[in-house]
């Protein structure tokens, strides 16, 4: 009698932007049911899953270089409207879907797929989540993630805040399921490096201003010339042209070529994982780069040096052990992290990160073997509970008040032509341009 061949798992992910395609992407592998997407198929074992992506169109559709970074390989992967989408998700069949998107996305999402889904026995798991540290539209975004079957929360802290927030409204908290960061890996520290190497990762939209941008730049450079005996690395996220998920009005890039940094300053791009191989200090003022670095027990530093303010992000560091200005850095001080803090970030330090995700995936497979398949996609937010403020959130997304696309919606039936794709990319390149050069100047000038 002939082996039976198993099922093999599909998944999707649909994603924004090239933090939360990383996100999504390695989400996906560590909760999937069966082997890790990235492992060789071992005879008489589990076909790994199926793995497709979908690039929700928009101003951060990542390019092909910031795919490759994330180190996932898609089986397949396109650019689509949230139409198109739906559309797909309506004709094909999965068992796990990762809604990678900013909160309004997730919202649209969960309410078209309700509408598509509606005449369906069966339907996908569906999973979502947040890229990194919540620390701004805790109650906002969390409302706008409800209704999907997991909501993940990166940290024991961020579980516990996420069930407040539901109960709090008398939404079901059940969704909520304590995982990890999904990046998270590489060797632990094991010592100073020669040369000793000072990382500082940049972030696209913290700080803002010209002036404190400038400020971390001269710092950092400053450093480099006190220190000629180290190397002095800005992890910049994009290169010129590229986008990510927030806007960059100023780029570290433009601004350094008004300094004369000495040899042993350089900028540097690719995979965090990569760059903190060769790490022996981290320096950020808010990034999620200081938590990878905690979870491979690497010195890190949270800066103060622009204060400790919610705008910046840094507060979230408060009782981390890791808040430091450059004044004490170039003193030669070392922050030691409070292991109480980082046991409750998800940050994962103990060793404990192999099975980080296993609660997930327990819940999954549980849910996928429902009898009678799962129930509709029921989110906290309807017409009648917040009828000032879903139908905008769907109008967005080109769905009506009842997740039915409207009239006249942007969906194509093949792929876009060579004219399509030429006009897209000239309207994505003066996008940027008018974020990076015409709203700073139009901003100079409202100041005079």
């Amino acid at each position: 009698m002939p082996v039976s061949t198993p099922k093999r798992p599909r998944i999707a992910v649909l994603a924004d932007s090239d933090t939360r395609w990383k996100w999504g992407a390695l989400t996906a592998d560590r909760i999937a049911p069966g082997p890790s997407m990235e492992a060789a198929p071992r005879e008489g074992a589990q076909a790994r899953p199926r793995l497709d992506g979908f690039l929700l169109r928009g101003r951060a559709t990542p390019t092909p270089r910031q795919l490759e970074e994330v180190g996932v390989r898609a089986d397949s992967l396109r650019e689509v409207t949230a139409v198109e989408f739906l559309r797909a998700m309506a004709e094909e069949s999965y068992d796990l879907l990762v809604l990678s998107l900013v909160g309004g996305g997730v919202q649209a999402m969960l309410h078209g797929l309700k509408h598509v889904w509606q005449d369906r026995a069966s339907r996908p798991v569906v999973v979502t989540g947040y890229v990194g540290v919540v620390y701004e539209k805790l109650a906002d975004g969390l409302l706008l993630r409800h209704g999907a079957d997991l909501v993940l929360a990166n940290s024991r802290q961020d579980a516990d805040r996420f069930r407040a927030v539901y109960e709090g409204v008398g939404a079901d908290a059940s969704a909520v399921t304590e995982v990890a960061l999904p990046f998270l890996g590489g060797a632990p520290y094991e010592g100073e490096h020669d040369p000793c190497t000072v990382v500082f990762a940049a972030q696209p939209s913290v700080p803002e201003s010209r002036k404190d941008r400038t400020y971390l730049l001269n710092r950092l450079v400053q450093h480099a010339r006190r220190h000629p005996e180290r190397e002095v690395l800005l992890k910049l996220r994009s290169k010129p042209g590229e986008h990510t998920t927030h806007i960059e009005e100023l780029p570290y890039q433009k601004l350094v070529q008004r300094l004369d940094p000495p040899a042993n300053f350089r900028l540097v791009y690719g995979n965090m994982g990569e760059v903190l191989d060769r790490t022996d200090l981290l320096v950020t003022v808010s990034s999620t780069a200081a938590l990878e670095s905690l979870h491979r027990r690497i010195p890190t530093v949270v800066l103060t040096d622009l204060g400790i303010r919610e705008s910046l992000g840094n507060h979230h560091f408060v009782g981390s052990g890791c808040l430091a200005s450059w004044d004490q850095l170039d003193a030669g001080h070392r922050p030691v992290p409070d292991e109480e803090w980082v046991s409750r970030q998800g940050v994962a330090a103990d060793g404990s990160y192999d099975s980080a995700f296993d609660a997930a995936r327990e819940r999954i497979a549980k849910l996928l073997e429902r009898p009678g398949g799962l129930p509709p996609l029921a989110p906290y937010y309807t017409p009648v509970t917040a009828p000032g403020y879903l139908p905008g959130i769907l109008a967005r997304h080109h769905l009506g008040p009842d997740g039915a696309p409207l009239p006249g919606a942007p969906a194509a039936d093949k792929d876009p032509g060579p004219v399509r794709q030429i006009v897209r990319r000239a309207a994505r390149g003066a996008y940027r341009h008018g974020v990076q050069r015409v709203a700073p100047v139009i901003r100079r000038m409202g100041e005079l």
